[in-house]
C-alpha cells in the first residue's frame, strides 16, 4: 500500500503525538480502547478504517492490536471504550481491542493508530483482520494519517 498524506489528522484527548499511552489504556491498566477523533476527510471518502499496530514487537510483521472497519464517512471519533463500529479480529485472536503490553525489559515499543479514508465500503465482520483490509484497501486509500502512542514495561 502506498503512503498518501494530505490534510487528514488523527489524535486523542488522552496523549500527544509520539508520548506515553495513558495506563488505563494498557494492559498494564485497565485495557480500555482510547478515544481517538480525525478531521479533514478529503472528497471522495465513503468509509474510514482504524488500525492499532505495533511495529516494534519481535514478528515479522509487527502485532496488530485493534482493526475497527466500516465506519461512515461522517463519523469523526471512535469514543473511549465504546466503538460503535465494526470491531474486528486482532493479533491476539479476539474481537476488538487488545491493549498494548510489551514484554517486560523489551524497551519502549511504539503504538501506530493509522486512520484510513478510502474510496470504497468494505463490507466486514469479526472475522476480518488487519491483512484481509490492507489486502482490500489497497488502491483505495486516499489519505492515512497516524497518531502514534507509546508504552514500557
Amino acid at each position: 500500500m502506498a503512503l498518501y498524506i494530505g490534510d487528514l489528522k488523527i489524535s486523542s484527548p488522552t496523549f500527544e503525538y509520539h508520548a506515553v499511552i495513558p495506563t488505563r489504556y494498557t494492559g498494564a491498566g485497565d485495557g480500555l480502547s482510547p478515544p481517538l477523533a480525525w478531521s479533514g476527510a478529503p472528497e471522495g471518502t465513503r468509509q474510514f478504517a482504524v488500525v492499532c499496530h505495533d511495529p516494534d514487537a519481535p514478528l515479522p510483521h509487527g502485532w496488530t492490536h485493534w482493526v475497527v472497519v466500516g465506519i461512515p464517512p461522517d463519523a469523526s471519533e471512535i469514543p473511549e471504550s465504546a466503538c460503535p463500529f465494526v470491531e474486528a479480529t486482532n493479533d491476539f485472536g479476539d474481537v476488538g481491542y487488545g491493549a498494548p503490553l510489551p514484554p517486560p525489559g523489551h524497551g519502549v515499543h511504539h503504538y501506530y493508530f493509522w486512520v484510513y479514508a478510502l474510496s470504497v465500503e468494505i463490507d466486514a465482520d469479526e472475522r476480518f483482520t488487519r491483512a484481509h483490509l490492507l489486502d482490500r484497501a489497497g488502491e483505495h486509500v486516499i489519505e492515512q494519517a497516524r497518531l502514534i502512542g507509546t508504552a514500557e514495561q
